[in-house]
């Protein structure tokens, strides 16, 4: 079973997604919070798989509570109402390793949980070139580092789509190639960057000045 947190002020849309994640049969929900305060607590005692975390609360919001955590964090996945590049952007840079928007239909965030509890990264909507050029202006460059092996061209064309929010079928879709040699590449990537999953890639990959 994979354990989640819900943590959200409104308690309607803690309710109905407490019930539609009781349709799926490997989730189970473990503890809920209404703020960012009591969001710390809960996961402190419960220790979930993953989080699904409101980024906008009183008291404390999402991306106080994951800098708060730090590296205690669980794989978190942020829901906002809106495509707020923002909050993107500061979710990623707090450790964030999912956003979604809260209409998103049940089978994509169904999905999106199994890829957190993976270890993998999953945003939705993709990361803008927009969004791309601020988190950049946010980080200074570093100087490439010698002990990082250097990316092929292809690896760079896969570290775009990482970047872009595309899973490892849709990166093989765009390159004309299959999923699994796509899931090749991702994973020669994070092991060049010397990162574990897509989001740290993709600010690591900022840092260089891959990006």
């Amino acid at each position: 079973m994979i354990r989640v947190v819900l943590v959200d002020d409104q308690t309607l849309l803690r309710n109905g997604l407490r019930h539609l994640l009781s349709l799926a049969p490997d989730l189970e929900v473990v503890g809920e919070a209404a703020d960012g305060d009591e969001a710390l607590a809960v996961i402190r005692a419960t220790a979930p798989d993953v989080v699904l975390l409101d980024v906008r609360m009183p008291c404390r919001d999402g991306i106080g509570v994951l800098r708060a955590l730090g590296r205690e964090a669980p794989a978190t996945l942020l829901l906002t109402t809106f495509d707020d590049d923002e909050a993107l952007l500061a979710g990623m840079a707090a450790g964030a390793r999912g956003f979604l928007l809260k209409d998103v239909a049940f089978e994509q965030l169904v999905d999106a949980i199994h890829r957190l509890a993976r270890g993998e990264s999953y945003i939705r909507p993709a990361v803008t070139d927009a969004a791309v050029r601020a988190l950049r202006a946010m980080r200074p460059r570093a100087e490439p580092r010698p002990q990082v092996e250097p990316l092929t061209p292809r690896e760079r064309e896969v570290l775009r789509l990482m970047a872009g929010g595309y899973s490892n079928r849709e990166i093989g879709e765009a390159l004309g190639t299959s999923e699994g040699t796509a899931k090749n590449h991702a994973s020669a990537i994070l092991a060049k960057l010397g990162v574990r999953d897509r989001t740290r890639a993709v600010l690591r990959a900022l840092d260089l000045g891959l990006l």
